[in-house]
């Protein structure tokens, strides 16, 4: 109920009217203010101040002889935006100025990724290579559901890798409706299931945008409302995911969401060991020149980069550990931890 706002513009309207068309000036604020509480009408039914209202202006009208037709008030001048040391200036749907006017401070972002076979590079550094076949949730907290699909990556084969990556951005009220984005091998839309291209019609709809980073191949993900960035990327017949979250936003779950393959990394019973990978369908001296040219530094990455190409014979899972280790050059916040060694 906006009845307190109604209240106000009137007496701000009639604060200094003086002089000979006063009582014109004065009927045609009566008017605004009678034309403001219709519009709260619906929403003020079982508030006293609004019926008061709506009574005190019948009878002012009354008393000062104004028709009930005829031209209202000029709306009163929006105060100018406060400077831009003020919260109230701030976008409350831009995460990274809201953090910075609270603490004083830039957030702190966390990098998780899901590549390959699927390899899982955790929020806090682990890496896990992971049998994982079915669906299993990457992350699951108060802002985002990520849910990847794995399937084998070839009959019989042990490997599995992501075959559909379906991503919730859940509801917030000032800032987005709710948006699902799906991808499966070979459909990488550049859209919401709805179509939509953001976070739909509330103020801060904008907060949240997908763009095309390369038609079919690279997809990101901007959640400024959350300090979030996603990738979703296809090379070969795989999906990968890459994301860069705020840490408050990475950490805001319960216990009963305990299951983040991007928090804990693979349930132990789900982990492979990459030693156990050169019995595959191309000599591991192969894979590994294959994916020196791709990969330099012979890091997890590059790891990752020999056991897909071996146990899958296929070449093109070179550029889905490159892909990854390209997310994390660009999501770490600590350029330091972008190569892992095991």
């Amino acid at each position: 109920c906006k009845i307190l706002r109604c209240n106000s513009e009137y007496v701000a309207a009639t604060l200094n009217l003086r002089g000979s068309n006063r009582n014109a000036a004065y009927c045609n604020a009566l008017r605004s203010y009678s034309h403001c509480t219709r519009k709260t009408a619906r929403t003020c039914r079982g508030d006293l101040a609004y019926h008061s209202a709506v009574h005190g202006i019948e009878d002012l009208m009354i008393q000062n002889n104004c028709s009930k037709e005829g031209p209202t008030s000029p709306p009163r001048p929006r105060p100018p935006a406060p400077n831009h040391q003020g919260f109230e200036s701030l976008d409350i749907c831009n995460y990274e100025k809201s953090f910075l006017y609270k603490h004083g401070q830039p957030p702190s972002y966390q990098h998780c990724a899901a590549f390959g076979d699927p390899h899982i590079r955790t929020f806090h550094d682990d890496f896990h290579t992971c049998r994982v076949e079915g669906s299993w949730p990457l992350l699951d907290n108060d802002y985002l559901f990520v849910q990847a699909t794995s399937s084998p990556v070839a009959k019989g084969s042990n490997a599995t890798v992501t075959s559909k990556l379906t991503i919730i951005f859940k509801n917030m009220k000032e800032c987005i409706d709710q948006k699902v984005y799906q991808a499966e091998i070979d459909n990488l839309p550049a859209a919401f299931e709805d179509g939509s291209v953001n976070g739909g019609e509330r103020p801060g709809g904008s907060s949240l945008a997908i763009r095309e980073r390369s038609p079919g191949r690279h997809v990101e993900i901007r959640a400024e409302y959350i300090g979030t960035t996603i990738a979703v990327r296809q090379a070969g017949r795989q999906l990968s995911f890459s994301i860069r979250a705020a840490e408050e936003v990475a950490r805001a779950f319960t216990e009963e969401q305990d299951l983040q393959l991007c928090v804990g990394g693979c349930p132990r019973s789900q982990r492979i060991s990459r030693s156990e990978c050169c019995r595959g369908r191309m000599a591991a001296e192969t894979a590994r020149a294959l994916c020196k040219e791709m990969l330099p530094v012979e890091d997890v990455y590059f790891q990752s980069c020999v056991f897909d190409v071996v146990t899958s014979g296929d070449a093109n899972f070179t550029m889905a550990a490159h892909g990854a280790l390209e997310d994390a050059r660009v999501f770490l916040p600590n350029a330091e931890k972008l190569h892992i060694f095991q």
